[in-house]
């Protein structure tokens, strides 16, 4: 077995990591074979070429005070956490699933229990800690308890840390309570071990949010398909895990639809917004597109499964999310690296402090080890540490939860710098199918006569023209002649017989072979006018006279335009349109959707060269596309998005970021909500290491106090954690 996978208890910040990697190193010696996956709390060894087992990195890992399980893949398909969803540790103990937060109640308890005694001894809260008065055994006994009950989790850290000679902020706060009752302030060493242990538990906390956002994802489904056999009475109800592809099912009006599928009886709308993020429901019928996790609304219908349940749009989700932490925003990876220079400096900081003035200013020893403990409390990288991870986990649910799938943090930042973006024309900014825009009719002919007609001709065609005309006649409540004797003319048209009759529906060429006489000049014009507005014009006709005509165009989507706009409003000065069609066509679209740009008659290698041009220009452009036929185009830019990745695996596959419905409002969205991570995360970044240099100052002016620095401490923890939660709220 190459690869071993671990679900690692409380690890719910990069330090826990931190810590991981220096008690197992020793064991793999290569810090590439380790991948860690905060989200899902689950560490993955690379064991190829190596001696040891699950048992030495399990040994290893409770040796950090943690603990590792071997991680096996839970039968209902759930990625998202590895099988460590509340729901999955319902069998566990209740001290093993509420043991840190005993223990640090544990420690909060007795610290006010010893504050208490010295207050009733001493009859007031001054009197109990003026210099003069002395401490009360009780009380020192209940602080020293409870600093033992707050540090029991960090200890093993921080031997750990001192052990490896890399100091990190579990190391920092065991120094600091046991120096601060080294030299008689147990109270304040007692609250420094609680107030750090509750900062564990407020991280605990806040991961835990952003890993329910997620969770919600998959919760969605439902565990169990109505299963319908022929022969049967009634369906039968199956685990979702059971079902093969292929297999007919029956989704009820308020049902969760449990498996993608496509309709084959019945008709409703389906709520799509836990997935696509889209405010209305959307109509479905026999031929559409059904998803696991959304919402049947009002009628019964039967689907065909086209997925088993691993292989549905909603598991590619989960799987896209779950691998998003192994792409971290640069300030994530900043973060990190800055903490590993920055603790082991604060606490040669601290030993300065301690040491120097007594030694040559003549100061006084327990005064200045006294503020060399506020610069070690002060100095701990908790919030620093947490402020990005938790911006970032939250961004990517909040964003995941509006339709705009996100395959990394690294991504979600990069979306804040793009200064231009590229679009593809077809099934981007376009529809990408042609509708039925304009009808014509000749005199005599009544415009139901002519629709019903086309339609019936075209009902047996599976071309995009004859779908389009056959839709509008279907969307119109048309009821269709019966046809007989139909004969398909490849790329021309079709031809049928109604009521005995002949009847053709067909574009100019066809018209021209099998009745010239009736291709008159205005009709010659009108062909000629479609193609100059990129449409397509079919006639219907029969042995005598023409019916009229049908204009089909590939539309602009109604909200390009404004998606556009919003663009140019967040200061997009370039977005150019690519497109493989003709020059017409193509600056007609550019026109109709606003872009600045446009390049017409592309192959796909042609977008390739011209997104890398705009690159190497030092442009940061995203690209737009459908995530299979743009993917070398997607590839080469700063930031490729597929439109519609809820429709196909290709996408999610090919591109950064997925925007799950054909919406391109999103893009402007995905944007603003980019900006405003980045400008989270610098906030938090900020807030944390300003807060310190504060304390810093007000340390080497001797005003500085325990108390004052533990609570400061704790107050930018609490700042940065909420700070970055306020991304889990949808902004639609």
């Amino acid at each position: 077995m190459p690869q071993i996978a671990f679900l690692i208890s409380q690890m719910d910040c990069q330090e826990e990591i931190a810590t991981l990697k220096s008690a197992l190193l020793p064991l793999v010696h290569d810090e590439k074979r380790l991948a860690f996956d905060l989200i899902s709390r689950k560490l993955t060894v690379n064991t190829t070429g190596l001696t040891i087992g699950a048992i030495d990195i399990i040994t290893a890992v409770a040796h950090t005070g943690m603990e590792a399980t071997v991680h096996t893949a839970p039968l209902d398909g759930c990625s998202c956490c590895g099988g460590s969803c509340s729901s999955n540790n319902a069998s566990e103990s209740f001290l093993k699933r509420h043991g840190r937060a005993l223990l640090c109640a544990t420690s909060g308890t007795a610290w006010l229990m010893g504050l208490a005694t010295a207050i009733g001894e001493h009859g007031t809260f001054s009197g109990a800690f003026s210099h003069d008065a002395s401490v009360p055994l009780a009380a020192v006994a209940f602080w020293i308890f409870g600093a033992a009950a707050g540090m029991w989790h960090v200890l093993p850290r921080a031997l750990i840390s001192a052990r490896t000679l890399r100091p990190d902020m579990n190391l920092l706060m065991v120094l600091a309570a046991t120096g601060a009752m080294a030299i008689g302030d147990y109270s304040e060493g007692a609250s420094v071990a609680f107030l750090f242990s509750l900062a564990n538990q407020l991280e605990s906390w806040s991961m835990g949010r952003a890993r329910k956002a997620i969770q919600a994802l998959m919760d969605i489904t439902p565990t169990t398909a109505l299963v319908l056999k022929p022969g049967a009475l009634a369906p039968h109800p199956t685990p979702v895990e059971k079902v093969p592809a292929g297999s007919r099912i029956l989704v009820r009006p308020g049902d969760s639809i449990p498996l993608d599928g496509l309709v084959v009886a019945g008709s409703s709308s389906v709520d799509q917004s836990p997935i696509t993020g889209e405010s209305m429901p959307v109509p479905k019928a026999a031929g559409d597109t059904v998803y696991a996790g959304t919402i049947n609304a009002e009628g019964a219908m039967e689907i065909r499964t086209t997925a088993a349940a691993s292989d549905s749009a909603l598991s590619r989700i989960m799987h896209m999310v779950e691998e998003a932490q192994s792409k971290r925003a640069k300030a994530v990876q900043w973060v990190d690296k800055f903490a590993t220079v920055y603790t082991p400096a604060m606490m040669g900081l601290s030993i300065l402090v301690a040491l120097a003035p007594p030694l040559f200013a003549g100061g006084e020893w327990t005064q200045w080890f006294y503020q060399a403990l506020v610069v070690l409390v002060i100095s701990c990288p908790c919030a620093l540490v947490i402020s990005t991870p938790v911006s970032v986990v939250a961004g990517l649910a909040s964003a995941a939860r509006n339709g705009v799938l996100i395959k990394g943090g690294a991504y979600l930042e990069a979306a804040a710098s793009i200064t231009a973006v590229a679009l593809d024309k077809t099934g981007t900014l376009t529809k990408g199918k042609p509708a039925v825009t304009q009808i014509d009719v000749c005199a005599g002919t009544a415009t139901v006569e002519l629709l019903a007609t086309a339609a019936s001709l075209e009902s047996r065609s599976s071309h995009p023209v004859a779908r389009a005309i056959l839709d509008h006649a279907q969307a119109a409540g048309l009821h269709l002649p019966t046809v007989e004797d139909v004969l398909e003319h490849p790329g021309r048209g079709a031809q049928g017989r109604i009521e005995g009759k002949l009847f053709f529906v067909g574009n100019e060429r066809l018209l021209g072979e099998q009745a010239p006489a009736l291709l008159t000049q205005e009709l010659r014009e009108r062909f000629l006018g479609a193609h100059a507005e990129a449409s397509t014009v079919v006639a219907v006709w029969n042995g005598s006279k023409v019916l009229g005509t049908l204009t089909l165009k590939d539309t602009v989507r109604p909200e390009a335009q404004g998606a556009v706009e919003s663009l140019r409003q967040l200061g997009m000065a370039e977005m150019v349109m690519l497109s493989g069609d003709n020059e017409q066509t193509a600056s007609l679209i550019a026109r109709q959707a606003g872009v600045t740009g446009y390049r017409a008659n592309l192959l796909p290698e042609d977008k390739t060269a011209i997104v890398t041009d705009m690159v190497a220009r030092g442009t940061r452009v995203a690209m737009v596309g459908d995530g299979v036929n743009d993917a070398p185009a997607l590839a080469a830019s700063s930031l490729g998005i597929a439109m519609g990745g809820i429709g196909t695996g290709a996408a999610i596959e090919t591109a950064d970021v997925a925007l799950m419905s054909d919406d391109l409002s999103k893009l402007p969205w995905l944007i603003r909500h980019s900006r405003r991570t980045v400008g989270i995360i610098k906030q938090n970044i900020g807030f944390a290491l300003g807060l310190k240099a504060v304390f810093l100052i007000l340390a080497f002016f001797q005003v500085a106090t325990l108390w004052a620095a533990i609570a400061a401490d704790m107050g930018a923890s609490l700042a940065v954690i909420f700070n970055g939660l306020r991304l889990l709220r949808i902004r639609k």
